[in-house]
């Protein structure tokens, strides 16, 4: 499945790389203003392809979600999303299709920093920008072993498209952060794939700089919304008090020392008693400790499991139920 806006001049080249093991194409062209989708009926004779034409464009999240739509339709297996810029091999599509199809994974994305020799070629802002966002993914999204978060190579069972709340996922640059979120709420195995990027010809909309204070808050709405249900509902644990109430010895004992004694101590010019320090250093001390506690909870707590086998067995009986008796 390739979302293709402002990507013509490489599409056809990158379609004519994708192997005979893809049984169909999907090219969502979302609203794009070079005619992607009509330049590839034109000149491609790939009986493969489908060519799907957004009306109005919804960004490379809202394009993914409308390919992941007709690949179910198609009876897909793994649903594979590459995106067509030029900066990717499309030769690599086993790689990300075999940990899913031998049952190892439910979902599988590129990892450009691999290796040191992957990032060779890369701009620094790029590189500076992937490694922020990164850090912020592991926080808000629960996948600790993961990293390049915004990286366009993806694969995805069906089983585990069908159990997600599709029309609850981010349609634009934030998409691929909102979907590991989303994942992590139905437990998905999520794996990196080791690959090399090109950075010669292609052309990218993406600014790191420029979409690092919208993803900020984005990491931080699906951050508290994934420790008030995983910690909140879906579970009580030591971790769920660790969580509360380090966050609260933290959150006081900064309020109490950082703030009001500082202030009260800067104005009156008498300096706080060691009994005071104490009253607020030990609270944030005992803060920090629950909260690295709750930490190193939260990373060994990462699905380890392939959740697509219990959701496969559930879309098996829901089709048996539904057809009619003979």
């Amino acid at each position: 499945m390739i979302p293709c806006y402002r990507v013509r001049t490489h599409t056809l080249q990158f379609i004519a790389g994708i192997g005979p093991e893809v049984g169909r194409i999907i090219a969502v062209d979302d609203a794009c203003p070079e005619a992607s989708g009509a330049w590839i009926r034109a000149h491609c004779t790939d009986p493969r392809v489908i060519v799907v034409q957004h009306e109005q464009n919804q960004g490379v999240g809202g394009a993914t979600l409308t390919g992941y739509h007709h690949a179910l339709q198609a009876s897909a297996h793994v649903v594979v999303k590459l995106d067509g810029d030029g900066q990717v091999d499309a030769g690599l599509l086993p790689r990300f299709a075999n940990p899913l199809l031998s049952g190892h994974a439910d979902y599988a994305k590129g990892n450009r920093f691999h290796r040191v020799g992957f990032v060779r070629g890369m701009p620094w802002v790029r590189l500076a920008g992937n490694a922020a966002l990164s850090f912020m993914t592991k926080l808000s999204s629960g996948y600790w072993r993961i990293s390049d978060p915004t990286n366009g190579y993806t694969a995805i069972r069906s089983e585990v498209l069908y159990g997600l709340e599709l029309e609850g996922i981010a349609k634009r640059y934030f998409f691929e952060s909102d979907l590991l979120y989303h994942l992590n709420q139905v437990r998905a195995v999520v794996i990196d794939v080791p690959m090399r990027a090109g950075y010669e010809n292609e052309t990218s909309s993406l600014s790191p700089l420029r979409i690092l204070g919208p993803f900020l808050l984005g990491h931080l709405r699906i951050a508290l919304r994934r420790r008030f249900y995983s910690y909140g509902i879906r579970s009580f644990s030591q971790a769920r008090v660790e969580l509360l109430l380090g966050s609260v010895l933290l959150a006081g004992g900064g309020i109490f020392g950082l703030w009001w004694r500082w202030c009260l101590s800067a104005d009156s010019g008498v300096p706080a008693t060691a009994g005071t320090v104490m009253i607020a250093g030990l609270p944030i001390i005992m803060g920090m400790q629950m909260l690295l506690s709750w930490l190193n909870f939260d990373e060994a707590s990462e699905p380890l499991q392939p959740v697509h086998r219990l959701l496969g067995v559930e879309q098996d009986l829901r089709s048996v139920i539904r057809k009619p008796r003979q």
